[in-house]
C-alpha cells in the first residue's frame, strides 16, 4: 500500500525533489508496511489450528465442558484449567511463570473461574497454593474454597487412534469455550501425547479428553503446546503424572 501526501517544491525549480517524492510515496518509515504485515498475520493460521479451522463453540454448562475453568493471572496470563476435585484444578505449569518478573507468580494472584462464558461465571476461587510436576509442564492448584462444578477423572494410557476432544479458552475467542470435537490421539510414549486436535494459545492447561470404558469422558493429558503451521499439539500424558498425583499408591 502506498500513501500519498503533498510534497514541497525544490527551491527555484517548481518541481518536487525526487527523494522527497519517494519519501512521501512511502510515508513514515515502516508505515506503508504495516497493512501488509497485518494482512499476512490475518492469513497465517494460528499455532495448532489448521486452515479449515474446525473449532466450534460449546456450552460451559454442558458436560464435559462444565469441568473446565478459565485461569487468570491479572496482567500476566490467561489459560484453561480443569477441575479434578472440588478444590483441585490442573493446568499447564508455564501459565504460572512470569517472563516479566522471571519467577513463579504468587498463589494469591491466581484465579480460577468456573463456568466462565462472556464475562459471567458460576464460581470463583483463588489459589491457596500450587505445585509444579517435576520435569513436566503441569501444575496442580489447591484452591482456597471448593467449586461446585463437575470434575473429571483420568485415562491413563489412551492408544493411538483413540477419538479425542480438546476445548478451552482460545486466545482469539477467549470469552467462550471453543472445541475440536472430532480429533484423535496420534501417539503416546507414556510421557507426552501427540494429537491432531485444534487449539491455540489459551488452551494451555486444557484437558485432552478421551472416553473411558464406561463411555464417560476422562482426561488423557494436559495440553501444553501447539504445533506451528499445522493443526494439533502436545499434551502431558496422565500416566507420567500418576505417581506425582498419587504418591501413596504403589507403582502400577
Amino acid at each position: 500500500m502506498w500513501l500519498e501526501r503533498p510534497v514541497r517544491d525544490m527551491p527555484g525549480t517548481g518541481r518536487p525533489g525526487r527523494r522527497a517524492w519517494l519519501r512521501a510515496r512511502r510515508g513514515p518509515p515502516g508505515l506503508w508496511l504495516a497493512p501488509v504485515l497485518l494482512a499476512l498475520a490475518a492469513a497465517a493460521p494460528l499455532p495448532g489450528v489448521g486452515l479449515s479451522d474446525g473449532r466450534q463453540a460449546v456450552s460451559s454448562a454442558a458436560a464435559p465442558w462444565s469441568a473446565l475453568a478459565r485461569l487468570q493471572v491479572p496482567g500476566m496470563a490467561r489459560c484453561t484449567a480443569v477441575m479434578v476435585a472440588p478444590r483441585i484444578a490442573l493446568t499447564a505449569g508455564h501459565c504460572l511463570w512470569s517472563d516479566r518478573l522471571l519467577r513463579w507468580v504468587r498463589p494469591d494472584t491466581v484465579y480460577v473461574l468456573a463456568g466462565y462464558e462472556r464475562g459471567r461465571f458460576t464460581g470463583l476461587a483463588r489459589a491457596q497454593t500450587y505445585r509444579i510436576a517435576p520435569g513436566n509442564d503441569v501444575a496442580e492448584i489447591i484452591l482456597d474454597r471448593p467449586l461446585a462444578n463437575p470434575v473429571l477423572g483420568f485415562a491413563w494410557a489412551p492408544p493411538p487412534g483413540t477419538p479425542a476432544m480438546l476445548g478451552g479458552y482460545n486466545q482469539d475467542r477467549n470469552e467462550i469455550i471453543e472445541a475440536d470435537t472430532r480429533c484423535r490421539i496420534l501417539s503416546d510414549n507414556g510421557l507426552l501425547v501427540r494429537h491432531d486436535c485444534e487449539g491455540t494459545h489459551g488452551t494451555s492447561g486444557a484437558p485432552l479428553l478421551v472416553r473411558g470404558s464406561d463411555g464417560i469422558w476422562q482426561i488423557g493429558g494436559i495440553q501444553t503446546a501447539a504445533f506451528v503451521g499445522q493443526r494439533g499439539g502436545i499434551a502431558v500424558a496422565m500416566a507420567s503424572l500418576r505417581r506425582w498425583l498419587y504418591p501413596q499408591e504403589a507403582p502400577p
